[in-house]
């Protein structure tokens, strides 16, 4: 089992804690979190681009001139899709996007990237981030104690932290969330994960 030192807030190491190899030492599944990562971003596509086909735009409804003897090309109505105004041919309609992807496959991405994290030295275990007040500047402290502060994060707790989500919102290299929320996405577009020591124990249980 891996080893990691667990620091306070004040960048002090004040402890360690035993990492799951099940789940932090596995071969990581490349195939397996691209299909997650895939399904995710398409999960949050709306849908919504619409375009008109012929028989939706207006106007058309008189043959433009007749069939025969005007030297030009015969033409049937000025909506047709070769007319400026005219509709479009096979263009984007509302549709869903989402898939599903088996919950085994969900399980074995995110173990792939906490093994990724873990191998390229980008976790860190803090005590705890519990903060006085909701105050940006006294979070920024707290990241410049532990080494963070020119780093993107995921800040992953295991229930909810009012003050450190608000104080945290106005940092854009910052993201949080809860155990119960962490996705494979997330914590791939960040470079460093950061845990609190209670965080990475239920980790260890939920996903054992």
């Amino acid at each position: 089992m891996a080893k990691l030192d667990v620091y306070n807030k004040l960048g002090e190491v004040v402890g360690q804690i035993e990492l799951s190899d099940a789940i932090f030492a596995i071969q990581p599944n490349e195939s397996v979190v691209h299909q997650v990562v895939k399904q995710q971003l398409a999960n949050k596509r709306q849908g919504t681009s619409s375009t008109l086909t012929r028989s939706e735009v207006r106007g058309g409804g008189r043959k433009p001139w007749r069939q025969k003897g005007t030297g030009r090309a015969r033409q049937g109505s000025i909506r047709a899709a070769q007319w400026v105004g005219g509709g479009i041919i096979f263009g984007p309609k509302p549709r869903n996007y989402s898939f599903a992807v088996p919950k085994k496959q969900r399980r074995l991405a995110l173990k792939s990237v906490f093994s990724s994290k873990l191998a390229a030295d980008s976790i860190k275990v803090v005590e705890d981030l519990n903060l006085e007040e909701i105050k940006t500047k006294a979070f920024v402290t707290v990241l410049q104690a532990l080494k963070l502060d020119n780093k993107s994060m995921l800040i992953v707790e295991a229930g909810e932290n009012k003050n450190l989500q608000l104080s945290a919102r106005n940092l854009p290299q910052v993201a949080t969330c809860r155990v119960n929320t962490l996705n494979v996405y997330d914590i791939l577009s960040k470079d460093v994960l950061v845990l609190t020591k209670e965080a990475a124990l239920k980790i260890q249980e939920v996903y054992a």
